[in-house]
C-alpha cells in the first residue's frame, strides 16, 4: 500500500509542477504582451503628433520638402511595423528622420518661437520621455520571459506548450547609441 501512495504523491508532485510553470509562463507572457501594448499607446502618441509638428513647420520652413517627406515616409513605416524587431527598426528609423527635422528647425528663429510649435515640441519630447520608460520596462518582462522559458525545468513545459522566445526593443540606429557631444 505505501507504495502506491509514494507513486501516487509523486504523480502529484509532477502534475501540481507542470500547472505551477505552465501558469507562470502564461502570466509572463501577458507581462510581455501588456508591457508592448504600453509602447504602443506611446508610438501612438508620437505618429499622432508628428503630423501636427509639421504641418505648423510647413509654413515656416517652405524649402524642406525632402524633411518633412522622409518624416512621413519613416512615420508611415513605424505604423505598419509589426512585432518589436520590425517596429525598432522603424521606430529608429523615425528618430532619425526627426532628429534631422529639429536640426533643420535650429534655421528658423521664427518657428523656434512659435508658441504652437513649442507646445508640440514639448509634448513629442515628453512622449519621447514615456516610450523610452515603456521600453525598458517592455525589455524587462522581455527579460524575465525568455530567462524563464530557457532555463530548466521550465524549459521543458514551455517547449511542450510553444512558448517562444520574445525580442527586445532595441536601438537600430549605431548614431542613437553614441555619447552626445556637448561643447560650449
Amino acid at each position: 500500500m505505501w507504495p502506491l501512495i509514494i507513486v501516487g504523491a509523486i504523480i502529484l508532485f509532477i502534475i501540481v509542477s507542470v500547472i505551477g510553470i505552465y501558469n507562470a509562463l502564461v502570466r509572463l507572457k501577458n507581462q510581455v504582451d501588456n508591457a508592448w501594448s504600453q509602447i504602443d499607446v506611446q508610438l501612438k502618441r508620437r505618429h499622432d503628433l508628428i503630423p501636427n509638428l509639421v504641418e505648423t513647420a510647413k509654413g515656416y520652413m517652405t524649402h524642406e520638402r525632402e524633411t518633412f517627406e522622409s518624416i512621413t515616409k519613416a512615420r508611415s513605416q513605424a505604423m505598419g511595423a509589426q512585432g518589436a524587431a520590425e517596429a525598432s527598426r522603424a521606430e529608429g528609423m523615425l528618430s532619425e528622420a526627426l532628429s534631422k527635422f529639429m536640426l533643420v528647425v535650429e534655421n528658423y528663429p521664427e518657428l523656434k518661437a512659435n508658441e504652437n510649435f513649442l507646445s508640440l515640441q514639448e509634448t513629442l519630447t515628453s512622449t519621447e520621455n514615456k516610450i523610452a520608460f515603456a521600453r525598458q520596462g517592455y525589455n524587462d518582462q522581455v527579460l524575465f520571459f525568455n530567462n524563464k522559458i530557457q532555463m530548466f525545468p521550465s524549459n521543458l513545459i514551455a517547449n511542450s506548450f510553444n512558448f517562444t522566445r520574445r525580442d527586445f526593443f532595441e536601438i537600430e540606429n549605431a548614431a542613437e547609441r553614441e555619447v552626445p557631444k556637448v561643447s560650449f
